[in-house]
């Protein structure tokens, strides 16, 4: 097995902190040998802690892409709004891509991705990490055996932490669809992909419903100004009063991504300046922060899945109704019951938590990508074809929740293909 070269497009949280640690772990196995990235000092930090010479540092993609080919595969993990560009760029230079979700945030770029991947002689997944966690794998397999009898309906629900609500989509920058893209879309485009995974048949058709209901203007307490150092009269009773958030001895996230200063001064300023210190009631933020998506697919099967910041306890949690047996799980605790009919008979499977994040997902797919670019194979468990329904399920459903429609999937999907 030949050692795999990486190239990082994007040395943020998802690049920096979640996928590359892989090779540190694993240096027989891969390593980075060139990063892409505008913020110097990020650049600076990833080259460092990567040993990268500054010959492979670039400024920005299109400087790296230009020239020969520096590595066997680029991981892409700018913000969502700028994979289309060096996706295509890289397609034509020849390298295996891992892309973190989403695509593109626009429908016609993903299907754009999606056709120039199918002439692609090179591996091209995109990071839909929930696949690779032993969790969701393990109810897979228990669809896969037949135990549960054929799969009637799929009650999904992300009970997303209160903290990623206020830091990334209401502060943060995913706030805004324009700049960057719906939620359904950048947060819950992998659980969508797991929902037609267990389905196992494309969307016939969707309905959803939801909005902006709490983080806005109307909610704001009396008197509270546009940001939290300015005097809030209501800090002490506020749980999303900045500086707790922030201005704490823990520097991990979300505090390491405001800033690359992580000094109590530097995060001060952070505060003062960037739109992290900002009230969460006086943001410019428009994603929801309620939804829900009502699906029906080819095969007969029902989903619905519900995105939720509210709940007592964080996690995914998931009801999977069959003609022979009923399946409930619980990713935070790890749990997978699954009852028979028949017998009444309820066997409890304890999933082995993961020492990585985010129930070993990232660490998984790291390991399967790196393993096949090594032998050079083609095609991928997370393929294309898969990821792209997931893409149009989310763009449909947002579609829906705009516009109060039901809409047909076969229609969309070539309304889509055709623009």
């Amino acid at each position: 097995m030949k050692k795999v070269t990486l190239a990082l497009i994007g040395a943020g949280d998802r690049g920096m902190n979640c996928y590359a640690p892989y090779t540190l772990e694993n240096p027989w196995k891969a390593e980075f040998v060139a990063v892409a990235e505008r913020d110097p000092e990020k650049r600076r930090q990833f080259a460092e802690s990567y040993h990268i010479s500054p010959k492979y540092c670039f400024d920005d993609f299109e400087e790296m892409l230009k020239g020969p080919k520096v590595a066997d595969a680029v991981m892409i993990c700018t913000s969502d709004q700028l994979h289309f560009k060096p996706a295509v760029q890289a397609m034509e230079k020849g390298y295996h891509i891992m892309m973190e979700k989403p695509m593109s945030t626009t429908p016609e770029q993903c299907m754009a991705l999606w056709k120039a991947s199918r002439t692609y002689d090179r591996m091209f997944i995109l990071c839909f990490v929930l696949r690779y966690t032993e969790f969701f794998s393990t109810i897979y397999q228990v669809i896969k055996s037949g135990r549960i009898g054929m799969v009637n309906s799929i009650n999904h629900m992300e009970n997303i932490p209160l903290i990623d609500q206020v830091h990334a989509f209401t502060r943060g920058i995913f706030r805004k669809a324009e700049t960057a893209c719906p939620i359904i879309l950048s947060h819950c485009c992998h659980d969508l992909d797991i929902i037609s995974w267990f389905a196992g048949s494309r969307c016939k058709k969707i309905a959803s419903f939801g909005g902006l209901t709490f983080f806005c203007e109307k909610n704001a307490p009396e008197g509270s100004p546009k940001r939290c150092l300015d005097g809030c009269p209501v800090s002490s009773q506020c749980k999303y009063y900045a500086p707790n958030y922030y201005l704490t001895e823990d520097i991990g996230w979300p505090t390491s991504t405001i800033g690359t200063d992580m000094s109590f001064e530097g995060r001060l300023q952070a505060l003062q300046a960037s739109p992290y210190g900002r009230c969460v009631f006086h943001c410019d933020n428009d994603v929801a922060d309620n939804q829900t998506v009502i699906m029906e697919f080819e095969n007969g099967v029902t989903a619905n899945f519900s995105l939720q910041p509210f709940a007592s306890e964080s996690g995914r949690t998931m009801k999977i109704t069959g003609t022979r047996g009923e399946i409930q799980a619980d990713m935070e605790k790890n749990i997978i019951q699954i009852f028979d009919h028949l017998t009444g008979r309820i066997e409890h499977m304890q999933v082995k938590p993961s020492r990585y994040k985010y129930g070993g997902g990232d660490h998984g797919i790291m390991e399967y990508f790196i393993d096949q670019v090594s032998k050079e194979a083609q095609g991928g468990w997370t393929s294309m074809d898969s990821s792209i329904e997931a893409h149009m399920i989310a763009f449909a459903a947002e579609k829906s929740r705009k516009e109060s429609v039901v809409v047909d999937m076969d229609t969309f999907r070539k309304q889509m293909l055709a623009g």
